[in-house]
């Protein structure tokens, strides 16, 4: 369903992060080294190494003075890590729509979502699309409220150019071992902002000051990686472009052997969208009897995997109190979420095992028209 591309480079790189030295002088060399050239490829200033995104998210919130009572507006179709930690600060998070070409937070329905008490807007580049950055962008600057982008699936996609995680004050990415690359577990904040930085540095190794680490100024969690994390992602790092060729390989192959069906969407690709493809992901008409759960099902029963497009938080449980009126406030949420699924999406796919999959999909379209 999902996996990455290990090759000798990473092997070669990884070995040398387990040498004597590597635990001694050169304890964090690699995860410097990814810092730096990371966040220099995105034309950002910072880049402070996460164990994950979602703490990633969580550094960049508390940078930002994120506290109880706050709004944080967020799309209500992504990840549950876009807004896990909102709610740890005792923050409120507020869903709003999203677009039905780009499967991104709608700028207008974001708009009519912002009240007094709205700190932050939260953009989620879902599976590599993009949203429509100019118009969250104005919005940002004409309320003055800081735009996060949340680039956890976006690696390699750029808008009208410019390269998903540049935008707003700062961008995450995860390194998650189903992510385009990888350190098994792992994330990254980008910023320009020097008192944001130092904000989220300080509190990334446990509130330790810098000139006296063992004084202890302020209490927090640690969420430093390791150098061999590290080593495994800046070697993925190195390969970036023959695996997002890999991955937009996987999304056009798809898109070609299911070329016969004109109503299917796939992964948004335009004038202004490169996208790099994290995972390539399927909405089917209205016209077949269909739900994301039954065809799962139904490719199931075919031996072929799938992941359900993502649900709309405010269906969840978990989020069952900030729900009110999200059905109907987000209707573009549901009825996409509904008709979709992700599909396998591994670095190890061949040509043969897309054409499997896709005469399984044929085979579910034709028999629920």
């Amino acid at each position: 369903m999902a996996g990455p591309w290990i090759t000798d480079v990473e092997r070669r790189i990884v070995a040398d992060a387990l040498t004597q030295e590597s635990w001694y002088e050169k304890r964090y060399y690699y995860v410097e080294k990814f810092e730096k050239e990371f966040a220099e490829y995105h034309n950002r200033k910072y880049g402070l190494m996460t164990p994950n995104c979602t703490q990633a998210i969580y550094l960049l919130l508390y940078a930002l003075g994120i506290k109880e009572g706050d709004e944080v507006i967020v799309p209500d179709c992504t990840w549950t890590g876009s807004m896990a930690a909102i709610s740890f600060f005792g923050a409120k998070p507020v869903f709003c729509d999203v677009d039905e070409k780009t499967w991104c937070i709608n700028p207008k329905s974001a708009e009519e979502s912002i009240t007094e008490k709205t700190k932050a807007i939260i953009a989620v580049d879902l599976y590599g699309n993009m949203p429509d950055m100019d118009g969250l962008k104005e919005i940002s600057e004409r309320y003055g409220i800081p735009l996060i982008e949340d680039s956890a699936e976006s690696l390699g996609s750029r808008y009208k150019g410019i390269p998903a995680g540049k935008f707003g004050v700062g961008s995450v990415f995860s390194f998650h071992s189903t992510k385009t690359i990888t350190s098994g577990e792992g994330g990254i904040l980008l910023l320009d902002d020097d008192e944001l930085y130092k904000k989220a540095k300080f509190m990334r190794d446990c509130g330790r000051n810098e000139k006296e680490p063992y004084k202890i100024t302020e209490s927090s969690l640690k969420h430093m990686p390791s150098n061999p994390q590290a080593a495994l992602v800046y070697a993925q790092f190195t390969r970036l472009n023959e695996i997002i060729e890999k991955k937009r390989w996987i999304l056009h192959k798809y898109k070609e052997e299911l070329s016969e069906f004109s109503d299917l969407q796939f992964n948004e690709e335009s004038d202004d969208v490169y996208n790099g493809v994290w995972a390539t992901s399927m909405v089917w008409g209205k016209k077949y009897s269909l739900t994301k759960e039954k065809m799962m099902q139904e490719l199931g029963k075919l031996n072929l995997p799938a992941r359900p497009f993502f649900y709309p938080l405010s269906s969840l449980p978990a989020y069952a109190k900030y729900k009110t009126g999200s059905r109907e406030k987000n209707p573009i949420s549901y009825d996409i979420s509904a008709r979709g699924i992700t599909l396998p999406g591994a670095l190890v796919l061949t040509e043969k095992d897309i054409k499997e999959y896709c005469d399984g999909i044929k085979k579910i379209l034709r028999e629920n028209l």
